[in-house]
């Protein structure tokens, strides 16, 4: 019998997490690069699409972001005209952020990039899922 080692490369969960995320981040460039977003602007978008006017705390908790690296992602966008943010007048402290009409149009155009990724996984669609629900349940695990 061979003897465990903790800290082989191969034993590692963290390992195949952080390659596979760095990889499918790779695939989503060219997909994304004609919407001029980054992944991370992109799943930023996804939130808004779904939850429009919320504030930018309420925003990072759904993505998993600090203030620091949301703020900047967040002023990028409002360049590109897809968002604004603006101080809630209840809360001077909360800023929420709301899609723009030109923001709004972007869905229509990123709607086929899910359908283009699934095809990139070598993946049954049942397996897909479960891989999801195995992800959001580590995820839960930090929280």
């Amino acid at each position: 019998m061979e003897d465990y080692d903790p800290l082989a490369l191969e034993n590692q969960l963290c390992f195949p997490l952080y390659a596979a995320s760095k990889e499918l981040t790779r695939q989503y460039k060219p997909l994304l690069g004609p919407l001029g977003l980054t992944y991370t602007q992109y799943v930023a978008m996804m939130a808004l699409w779904e939850h429009d006017g919320i504030t930018v705390g309420e925003l990072g908790a759904k993505l998993y972001l600090d203030s620091a690296t949301l703020t900047p992602l967040l002023k990028r966008l409002e360049n590109h005209g897809y968002v604004q943010r603006e101080r809630s007048k209840e809360d001077e402290r909360a800023v929420i952020v709301t899609l723009t009409d030109e923001g709004r149009d972007l869905r229509k155009r990123a709607v086929d990039v899910p359908f283009c990724m699934a095809g990139c996984l070598k993946l049954a669609p049942e397996e897909a899922l479960e891989l999801k629900r195995l992800l959001t349940k580590v995820l839960q695990s930090f929280a």
